[in-house]
C-alpha cells in the first residue's frame, strides 16, 4: 500500500516488505560501539527509515542515518521499531531521531526496494544511494557519477564564538563570531560533545551570531568559545552533471569518504559546498551519487519491485 489504507485484497499474499527477512539462512549485525548502552544504536538526527541502507556516525559509531560516505555500514532490518508520528497516515517506516535502533545487519537476505530504472537481475551488486539509503543495482564496479568540475578546490575553514552555550541541541553563539558558522561542520569546546555537528541554523544571521540546531542532542554546555572546523569546496571549472549534499567526493588529494555536508553559494553547479576539514589543490573534483555495497541482487525485480539481496555471493 502507498501511503493509504488498505482496501482491495490479492489472491496471492506479498511475498514481504521493505526491510524483512528473505530467507532464515545465516545474519549478523554491526556490534554497538557502547559496553554498558543497553539500546544498542539510535536513529540520527533525520530520523532512520527501515528497508534501507545505513551509515553509523563517524565519530561515536552510535547514530545510524539513511546517508553517509562510502559504503553503508549495514541495512535496516524491519524489526518494528518504526513510529506512524503523520496525522492521518496509514503506515509509518522511519524510527525518529535519538529512538533506539536495535540492528543494522551487515550479512544476511533481506528484501529491499528496487529504487533504479533498470530491471535488477541476479548477479548484479546493490548499489546505496549515499544520500537517501534507497538501493539500486548494476555491475560491479559502476557507481554513478553525478557531478564533475575540472578545477575544483577545498580550503580549511573555522568558525568561532566565545561566550557560547548549547542547551539540549540548541547552540546559541556569543555576541560576536569570527568566521562563518555552516551546517556539516564539527563542534569543539568545553564540554562539547565528540563528534558534534551543525545540523541548521535556527536564527540570527546567516552563518552568523543567532542559534544553531546541533546533533547529538541532550547537551548542556555552559559559557564558553566554541569553535567550528570545515572544508570549502569550490567547483569550477568545466562544470557537467549536478552537485549536492550527501554526495561522496573523489579526486586529486581529496580525503576518501568525503561528502559534501552543505551547499554554500553552490546550487548544484558551480559555486561553494562544505565538507570536511581539508585542503585539496586546484584538480578535477567529482561526486558519486551512489556506492557498491557487499551486497548482491539475488531476484528479478522490475523499478518499483521487492527484489532479495543477499551478502553471499552467488555460485
Amino acid at each position: 500500500m502507498a501511503g493509504t489504507f488498505q482496501t482491495t485484497t490479492k489472491v496471492l499474499q506479498a511475498p514481504g516488505v521493505a526491510g524483512d527477512f528473505a530467507s532464515a539462512n545465516p545474519r549478523a549485525t554491526n556490534l554497538s560501539s557502547q559496553i554498558y548502552n543497553s539500546t544498542g544504536f539510535q536513529a540520527g538526527p533525520n530520523g532512520l527509515t527501515i528497508g534501507l541502507f545505513a551509515w553509523l556516525d563517524q565519530a561515536t559509531y552510535q547514530f545510524a542515518n539513511n546517508y553517509g560516505p562510502g559504503a553503508p555500514a549495514g541495512f535496516v532490518h524491519n524489526s518494528h521499531e518504526a513510529l506512524i508520528t503523520t496525522y492521518l497516515t496509514a503506515y509509518g517506516m522511519t524510527i525518529p531521531a535519538g529512538f533506539p535502533c536495535s540492528d543494522i545487519f551487515d550479512a544476511g537476505d533481506f528484501f529491499v526496494v528496487n529504487n533504479g530504472t533498470n530491471e535488477a537481475t541476479p548477479g548484479m551488486k546493490a548499489y546505496a544511494n549515499n544520500v537517501t539509503g534507497v538501493a539500486t543495482f548494476a555491475a560491479a564496479g559502476a557507481p554513478v557519477t553525478a557531478g564533475t568540475g575540472t578545477a575544483g578546490t577545498i580550503s580549511a575553514q573555522t568558525g568561532s564564538s566565545a561566550a557560547s552555550t548549547i542547551t539540549d541541541n540548541v547552540f546559541t553563539t556569543g555576541p560576536a563570531v569570527t568566521g562563518t558558522l555552516v551546517p556539516g561542520g564539527v563542534l569543539s569546546g568545553t564540554g562539547v560533545a565528540t563528534g558534534t555537528v551543525i545540523v541548521a541554523q535556527l536564527t540570527g544571521t546567516a552563518g552568523g551570531v543567532g542559534t544553531y540546531s546541533v546533533f547529538p542532542r541532550d547537551q548542556t554546555v555552559a559559557s564558553t568559545t566554541i569553535s567550528e572546523t570545515y572544508g570549502l569546496l569550490t567547483v569550477g571549472g568545466t562544470v557537467t552533471g549536478t552537485f549536492g549534499v550527501g554526495q561522496t567526493l573523489t579526486g586529486t588529494n581529496v580525503t576518501a569518504g568525503s561528502t559534501i555536508a552543505g551547499a554554500g553559494t553552490g546550487t548544484g553547479g558551480a559555486g561553494t559546498y562544505y565538507t570536511q576539514t581539508q585542503t585539496a589543490a586546484s584538480a578535477s573534483i567529482s561526486s558519486y551519487s551512489n556506492t557498491e555495497t557487499a551486497w548482491y541482487c539475488r531476484s528479478f525485480g522490475q523499478p518499483g519491485d521487492l527484489v532479495k539481496i543477499s551478502s553471499r555471493a552467488m555460485g
